[in-house]
């Protein structure tokens, strides 16, 4: 099996401040993970703050990157069916799937 790094791209939502509306939410992922299985390597986090540098120093780099999920998966194919449960679509954001190559 491939090592495949989901990062979810859009602007990040806000986090509700009601209990329940946070329950729905980690109720959400947690099925999602449950999907995945023993293929979830890492459930990964949300992002916040954010910099950049460049050879020069700091520079202005528009971040839509919003976090990350680490799975394990036959094929890329694989991988992107398995991004096609994530919470986030469901939130207007985007799932890119990265294979990690072994080095």
């Amino acid at each position: 099996m491939t090592t495949y790094v989901l990062t979810y791209h859009g602007q990040p939502a806000d986090f509700p401040e009601d209990p329940t509306a946070v329950q729905a939410i980690m109720d959400a992922w947690g099925s999602w993970y449950g999907t995945i299985g023993e293929n979830l390597v890492d459930g990964g986090n949300p992002f916040g703050a954010h910099t950049a540098i460049g050879p020069d120093g700091d520079i202005d780099l528009p971040s839509s990157l919003a976090g990350y999920t680490v799975v394990k998966a036959d094929s890329l194919d694989d991988a992107k069916e398995i991004a096609k449960g994530c919470p986030v679509l469901a939130a207007g954001s985007s799932v890119q799937i990265s294979e990690c190559l072994e080095m």
